[in-house]
This record gives C-alpha cells, sequence and structure tokens, in this order.
C-alpha cells in the first residue's frame, strides 16, 4: 500500500484519461470490502469507518464478524488507472441492512458489482444479492478467503447462492493485491462480455 502512494503523480489523474468507470464493492457486514479496496487502490482510500457501539448491537448482526470493532457507514473509495486512458472507481458499499437507502444513490451510474462472500456465513450474502440484482447491475462473485473458513466446491457455492451459470465465481484474498487484481478482472471481463454485441444464428 505504502508503496502505491510512494510517487506524487499517482494521487493526479493523467490528462490522458479518457474513460472512467464506476464499479462497486459490495458484500454483507464484514466481509472484508474496506480491505479490497485499499489493497488495490493506488490512493490512499477514502474511508468512513467508525467504532462500533452498543447503540448499534440491536441492528447489526455481530454473527461470525471475527472480533470486528468497526465499521463502514457511509462507503470506501479508491482509484485505480490502467494504462494511460482508463480509470476505474472502485465504491465499496456498507454491507448493514440499515445502511440500504445508500444503495439507490451509490449504484447510480455503476457499470457492474464485484460482490465479496465468506463461506462461513454465505446466507448473509442472500440481500446483498438481492440489491445488486434490484439495480440492474451484472456481477461477480468472489469468495474471500478467511482463515478458517469452510471451503466449499464452487457448484455448491453456486447453488448455495442461487447463482446464474453466467455469473463468474472467483476466490480472492481480500489482503493480498495480485489474488484481488484477478477478481477484478474476471468482474472486467464478465462487464466487456455483457456489453458485447450478441450474434444472431
Amino acid at each position: 500500500m505504502d508503496s502505491a502512494l510512494a510517487s506524487e503523480h499517482a494521487l493526479h489523474l493523467p490528462d490522458t484519461v479518457r474513460t472512467a468507470v464506476k464499479l462497486l464493492v459490495a458484500g454483507p457486514f464484514a466481509v472484508g470490502k474496506t480491505t479490497y479496496v485499499g489493497t488495490l487502490s493506488e490512493i490512499r482510500p477514502l474511508r468512513t469507518e467508525e467504532t462500533m457501539t452498543q447503540a448499534g448491537a440491536p441492528v447489526d448482526d455481530l454473527t461470525g464478524a471475527r472480533d470486528k470493532t468497526t465499521t463502514t457507514v457511509a462507503m470506501d473509495f479508491g482509484r485505480i488507472t490502467i494504462g494511460e486512458r482508463i480509470v476505474l472507481y472502485l465504491f465499496g458499499v456498507p454491507g448493514q441492512q440499515r445502511f440500504t437507502p445508500l444503495w439507490k444513490d451509490l449504484a447510480r451510474g455503476a457499470y457492474g458489482a464485484l460482490i465479496l462472500v465468506d463461506t462461513s456465513r454465505l446466507e448473509a450474502s442472500f440481500d446483498v444479492i438481492d440489491l445488486v440484482e434490484r439495480q440492474g447491475l451484472p456481477y461477480a462473485v468472489a469468495v474471500n478467503r478467511f482463515d478458517g473458513a469452510p471451503v466449499f466446491p464452487d457448484d455448491e457455492v453456486r447453488e448455495a447462492l442461487d447463482l446464474l451459470p453466467s455469473t463468474p465465481l472467483v476466490t480472492c484474498d481480500a489482503r493480498d493485491h495480485a489474488s484481488s487484481v484477478r477478481a477484478l478482472i474476471t468482474l472486467v471481463h464478465h462487464l466487456l462480455a455483457a456489453d458485447a454485441p450478441q450474434e444472431h444464428a
């Protein structure tokens, strides 16, 4: 992360950039969205994390939250420049139900979404997938590998999440740059394929 911030030119977009793409990083509470955006961003990511308090206990399900003490209350934001002409803006979306009203605004203008899931609590992803689908966004699903989390075959994960055969499913470690890049590439390829003209027999 520090190396990405080492050069001043990383803070400013080159004049050659012609295309900006907005992507959502979605998923349930404590699935690793903030970590994922921070791992990939070439600039210091914008984070809106606040310390969790007892006041949120009645509305935030902490089951399987792995000792989480902070939560995103608005969004995470990061940026990736591809070559000299394309920039990707990553918007990490809060996972709790009480932040659902933010979704409509954050999803406006988004090209697609990467949904992170945790195999130890796949059921927590149902509402997020539903929200993304209701916004009409194409998406890919990335299983974020937590230490000690159960490992299931892809077909079982697909069945549990009721994914269409055309929906990409990959694994990643949100802490690892190369792994996170591969998941993002999978999403981008899926979005490009969805936009490609369909050949008719």
